[in-house]
């Protein structure tokens, strides 16, 4: 993908569109409840340079947040979650009904949370 530019395009049209890292990680972590997040995260890092963000950018980890806890949005969006499917035989219907809209909401929490550290020191 990084080979054929998909993810330089990728990239370009996120900023584009969004013009904004806040956004653009949300819709990164959101994406991962359905991609898994470690390749999500390696295309991530392939998206964008250390020169347009360098290593302590802000970018960086509010990547790692995102992919990482955006994922428990939907059980199938982590290891951990995949695991719980067949120790706890819990179904992605069950799952979706009871547990997606509390992870969505602590996701969403944990990103203003981290917009409010950022923006305001």
């Amino acid at each position: 993908l990084e080979t054929g530019e998909f993810l330089t395009h990728v990239a370009v049209f996120l900023e584009d569109t969004l013009k904004n890292i806040y956004l653009i990680n949300m819709i990164i972590g959101l994406l991962s409840a359905i991609v898994d997040n470690v390749p999500l995260v390696a295309g991530a890092m392939g998206m964008y340079s250390m020169t347009e963000f360098p290593p302590d950018h802000i970018f960086w980890s509010l990547l790692a947040y995102c992919a990482g806890t955006g994922g428990s949005v939907l059980i199938i969006g982590s290891a951990a979650g995949v695991a719980m499917m067949g120790i706890l035989k819990i179904d992605f219907i069950w799952y979706l009904k009871r547990i997606s809209l509390l992870a969505l909401i602590g996701y969403l929490a944990g990103m203003a949370a981290y917009m409010i550290q950022h923006i305001w020191t």
